[in-house]
This record gives C-alpha cells, sequence and structure tokens, in this order.
C-alpha cells in the first residue's frame, strides 16, 4: 500500500526542519541543503504526524504472521523519539540501540527487552549512507536478532538502500530528499 507522502513533506516543512546552505554531513558528504530532523522530533505535531504515518504504514510492510512479533527499534540519539513515539502509536514494545555498550550497571546495548522471537522494525532519523543504522543492525544480528526493515523519515538518496540491501535489509523512506527540496 503506496499512501500519499505529502502531510509528512508539509510537516517537515511547517517546522522549519529543512535548510539550505553549506553543510557537512555526519557521513562527512558535502551538501547544498540539510535536514534538521531534530526539528520535527522535538516538535510535538510534527512527530504525531510522523508516528501515526507509520503506524498506518507498519501493517502494509509486515505479514499478518508477524503482527504480534514485532519490536519498534530506535538508534540512539536520532530514531529514539521516533521510535518512542510509533511505539506509543501502535503499542509495539520499545527498543533502544545505544551505540556502545555501556561500562557501568548492567553493561548493556539495550534499553528495553530484546526479544530474539521477535522481528525489529528500525526508526531512523535520516539516512545517507546508512552507517549508522547499518552499524547497530549488525550489532543487533551478532546478538541473534531478526532485522529485515528500516524506516526512515528522509532518504537523502546517498547509498543507504543499496548500503543496507547487502545486510538484507530493506530501506522503506517516508520521504526521498529530491521530494523535500524541490525547486
Amino acid at each position: 500500500m503506496i499512501m500519499d507522502n505529502r502531510i509528512i513533506i508539509d510537516a517537515l516543512t511547517a517546522c522549519d526542519a529543512v535548510k539550505f546552505g553549506d553543510f557537512t554531513l555526519s557521513s562527512g558528504q558535502k551538501s547544498n541543503f540539510y535536514i534538521d530532523i531534530k526539528k520535527a522530533s522535538t516538535d510535538p505535531k510534527t512527530l504525531k504526524i510522523i508516528s501515526e504515518y507509520i503506524g498506518k504504514l507498519i501493517p502494509s510492510v509486515i505479514s499478518h504472521s508477524q503482527k504480534n512479533s514485532i519490536i519498534i527499534g530506535g538508534v540512539e540519539l536520532g530514531g529514539v523519539p521516533i521510535a518512542t513515539a510509533v511505539s506509543l502509536e501502535t503499542e509495539y514494545p520499545l527498543l533502544i540501540i545505544r551505540k556502545e555498550v555501556k561500562g557501568y550497571g548492567t553493561k548493556s546495548r539495550y534499553v528495553g527487552d530484546l526479544d530474539l522471537s521477535k522481528e525489529i522494525i528500525l526508526m531512523e532519523d535520516v539516512t545517507t549512507s546508512g552507517g549508522s543504522v547499518k552499524k547497530a543492525i549488525e550489532a543487533l544480528k551478532e546478538d541473534g536478532a531478526k532485522i529485515t526493515k528500516v524506516v526512515t523519515i528522509v532518504d537523502r538518496e546517498s547509498g543507504a538502500t543499496e548500503s543496507l540491501a547487502e545486510l538484507g535489509v530493506e530501506l522503506i523512506p517516508l520521504v526521498r530528499a529530491s521530494e523535500l527540496v524541490k525547486k
């Protein structure tokens, strides 16, 4: 089911998440535009629109038999507010994936239950090359988790789709950068 993503584009534009100028991205790439998804994930109206949209999208990307075996995952920092909002919207359990194992407390890389009988659908704010989410996927898979899908708010169309496909993971963008920065 293909859903009209105009509501996401309009919400990102309204909260001033699209900036133009000279930027260096976390991937190291240079860009003449920047998607400040933190603006969207800290704005309650925009975050609600995004989580409701993803809540309606998830049933179309999973099989009926998976309905009760999903975990919503978010990689710190950008994926956490999105995953939390989607978890609240869908009532699927939440798993937060730290970038590194903590050296204190439980010394876990995860906040929440890593239930290996369930599939994790990861939430990401923006994907460029897919590097940061790829590291989380590799760590999760090393621990025996099943991940076949990553939902990203914006895909910058700079190789993340192909990079994640190498791991057997489908990237599901709500918006592609080319749709967001049309002249």
